[in-house]
């Protein structure tokens, strides 16, 4: 395997930045798509379900006799699992739920109140593969925030039928309803809405370069969570370090797609060589080989650093979506990071705990966003207005300075809007001199 140990200034340059400026091509067929389902509405989904998915359906929505059906094939150790999952992603969100407040003052009160949205679509990946943790994660957040009607879009195999693992966590979450629609298809019918599938407030999940550029292409329509690019992985670590634990963490990343990125920031040669050594043992033997050592020759990299402290500048400047600290006192070099979307302290915390098990969220920014963005949570599921109240004393006290400054602005009618209320027996501003 090449992954070469290199300088950062190195792979920098080796691998310019993705952009979705990029994909021309595939934003025309993502445009076309839009307009077909604004169009055509279910018959758009039925045919590209048929083109894209190679399955034929007739009803866009599960029935409850599927979801009865559904939950017999699951083991119930998995139904399980998914129960203990979900009452830990509740745990931690709940943590995140904010109430209202209010500040008053003489005659003045000031607040912030927190409302659900109405409604929220979900898109989760499927087809040939279940991804019931990426449902957990999208409708847990939203029903703890109070959204009232939570819809799923995700592809159906070619039997037209939905996963039963990804039917199972939809129905442990709680969903309204679940459609059987993928791809760029599925984001506008669920931005505009057609006869089966209602039109949602806000859009979020994980999806492919369609359904990314989808979802770029209908925001403002609607609200949308992320723009997600590939799975990635930075693994800082010491010399103690162990190589196998990083080579599996890092397999773990590439497994996703032959665009994820999986890097090491290691201070030691030889633990960089063993993990690369370490890399191509597990490969061996790995079901997606081909996808991740693709993954890992194109986008991967082993950095070597002469100190820890030369290793904080790059991870903020990766702003990695996950960032594992393999070191022996990983909790004090916490404050050094400022950007990445979950971090993994120590080397008995893999990220696959993040995906499937700890109750942190697993929708989080990549491809450098995590300088400005976050991890899906509850916020991401409430609007905040400001609440205001004056009473007529409060409101003579003020009304001078606020007329001085829209005046500043050359908004005199603003300023003649406090003013008219200023005096006690309603008389009107007379004019700009007098009042200034």
């Amino acid at each position: 395997m090449p992954l070469p140990v290199c300088s950062y200034e190195t792979y920098k340059k080796n691998h310019p930045h993705i952009s979705l400026q990029d994909f021309r091509e595939e934003r025309e067929k993502v445009l076309e798509i839009i307009n077909t389902v604004r169009q055509e509405g279910d018959a758009a989904l039925i045919d590209y379900t048929r083109e894209f998915d190679r399955a034929k359906i007739g009803c866009l929505r599960v029935t409850e006799e599927e979801f009865v059906q559904s939950a017999k094939s699951v083991d119930p150790a998995l139904s399980d699992a998914l129960k203990i999952v979900r009452g830990n992603i509740e745990k931690v969100h709940q943590r995140q739920v904010q109430s209202d407040w209010w500040l008053s003052g003489e005659g003045t009160l000031s607040g912030q109140r927190f409302v659900p949205l109405n409604s929220v679509g979900a898109y989760i990946p499927g087809g040939t593969a279940a991804y019931p943790s990426s449902v957990l994660m999208t409708v847990v957040p939203a029903r703890i925030a109070g959204v009232k009607d939570i819809y799923i879009c995700t592809p159906p195999g070619e039997d037209g039928m939905i996963n039963n693992l990804t039917l199972a966590a939809a129905r442990e979450a709680g969903v309204t309803a679940v459609f059987k629609v993928g791809g760029a298809q599925a984001v506008a019918a669920m931005a505009y809405g057609t006869q089966s599938i209602p039109a949602v407030d806000k859009i979020v999940g994980p999806g492919n370069i369609y359904v990314t550029l989808a979802k770029k292409e209908v925001f403002g329509q609607v609200g949308i969570d992320m723009l997600a690019g590939p799975s990635e992985i930075v693994i800082v670590a010491d010399e103690n370090a162990r190589a196998d634990f990083i080579a599996a963490d890092m397999l773990s990343q590439a497994e996703h797609d032959e665009l994820s990125r999986a890097i090491l920031i290691t201070t030691s040669e030889k633990v960089a060589n063993l993990v690369r050594k370490s890399l191509e043992e597990q490969l061996s033997t790995l079901p997606r080989k081909e996808i991740a050592e693709k993954s890992l020759n194109e986008h991967g990299a082993v950095i070597l650093v002469s100190d820890l402290e030369k290793a904080w500048p790059v991870v903020n400047e990766i702003a990695p979506e996950h960032l594992e600290l393999h070191l022996e006192d990983a909790w004090s070099y916490l404050s050094r990071i400022t950007s990445a979307g979950s971090i993994f302290l120590g080397s008995s915390t893999p990220e696959a705990l993040g995906d499937y098990w700890a109750g942190s969220n697993h929708v989080l920014p990549t491809s450098s966003t995590a300088r400005y963005a976050s991890a899906l949570g509850v916020a991401d599921f409430v609007k905040r207005s400001y609440i205001l109240a004056y009473s007529n004393h409060a409101l003579e006290r003020s009304a001078s300075q606020v007329a001085l400054l829209a005046r500043s602005e050359g908004l005199e009618a603003h300023a003649r809007s406090v003013l008219i209320r200023r005096s006690s027996d309603g008389a009107q501003d007379k004019g700009r001199k007098k009042d200034s």
